[in-house]
């Protein structure tokens, strides 16, 4: 276990490297000048030469490049270049929010996306199968942006409610910080648990055919049991693989969310800075993202052998 742990953490670090070097140059080919909108807008007193040279952009583009990653290195993200506040104090602001509201889309995904699995594999092809499917695949084509708008505009104009826009915290009121992310989180989680579903659904109709599932039916063992210790266990391990990639997609969904729904996280501060050019900003905030997706895909691949004592991670 040791050593297939040490293998993983050691080829995270060209994905690390090639992130970097993808992110740096991303926003260098963005249409925009930093230093123009913040003359613009701010109304520095210096002179654009002076301020490219205080910034470091009159550098190369390899030194600039190096210059960052040995600053990361040393734990120093910058500054924003707009709000001249620590990126990793941002960072630190803005991460639980975007954590609370994936966790919580992630959460209700699994639910939903496992209990309806199971359900329409036990009566294939039944009117509850079909229900099931058709609105699984409802929500997988519906975009989230549109569903988010629904609702907000819709109870605004015929029940006289609109969420709150005010971040409710979790220390001051749990309650109401739950029913905050409550709706943005049901909607990301029901377009995330789709693939689930379909994934569970099939895999449990693969188990049901195995001749050990056969022989527990034969038995006259009740359907509870064949279900849960027979059949689930071993459908799970490919649904546990799609968990992994909806990971990522749940933190691209918060930017959505966070900006329809007015939440203070990592999303919609990537927008800001995307609109500011605010490149230490937005260079640390991938990062950040890319480490939290990368750890929870190490995390679905040592799920793996706890599933499934067959499953050994060492094995090639």
């Amino acid at each position: 276990m040791r050593r297939y742990l040490a293998q993983r953490l050691l080829l995270m670090l060209p994905t690390l490297l090639l992130v970097s070097v993808m992110v740096f140059a991303i926003m260098r080919l963005i249409p925009g000048d930093v230093v123009s909108l913040m003359f613009q807008d701010l109304g520095y007193a210096q002179s654009l030469a002076e301020m490219r040279a205080r910034l470091g952009l009159d550098l190369p583009f390899h030194a600039q490049y190096l210059r960052w990653v040995g600053e990361v290195l040393r734990g120093e993200l910058g500054q924003s270049l707009w709000t001249q506040r620590d990126v990793l104090g941002l960072l630190a602001e803005r991460l639980p929010v975007t954590l609370e509201l994936a966790l919580l889309s992630i959460g209700f995904a699994v639910v939903y996306g496992g209990l309806t699995g199971v359900a329409a594999a036990l009566r294939p092809d039944g009117w509850l199968d079909v229900a099931l499917r058709s609105v699984a695949m409802a929500f997988l084509s519906l975009p989230t942006f549109w569903l988010g708008t629904l609702a907000i505009v819709l109870p605004s104009l015929y029940l006289g409610w609109s969420p709150s826009i005010q971040l409710v915290s979790f220390r001051g009121d749990p309650w109401g910080n739950l029913a905050q992310f409550l709706l943005p989180a049901a909607i990301l989680g029901t377009h995330l648990g789709a693939p689930v579903m379909r994934m569970s659904r099939a895999m449990m109709l693969e188990v049901f055919r195995q001749d050990y599932v056969r022989t527990a039916w034969a038995k006259g063992l009740p359907e509870r049991r064949v279900v849960l210790k027979h059949a689930l266990r071993n459908a799970v391990i490919p649904t546990v693989t799609i968990l992994g990639v909806q990971v990522s997609q749940a933190l691209g969904g918060s930017v959505i969310m966070e900006t329809l729904f007015q939440l203070p996280g990592m999303g919609s501060l990537l927008v800001e800075a995307v609109a500011h050019r605010d490149f230490p900003t937005f260079q640390s905030l991938v990062l950040c993202l890319t480490l939290f997706v990368m750890a929870m895909n190490l995390l679905v691949d040592l799920t793996y052998s706890a599933i499934d004592p067959r499953i050994r991670s060492g094995a090639r």
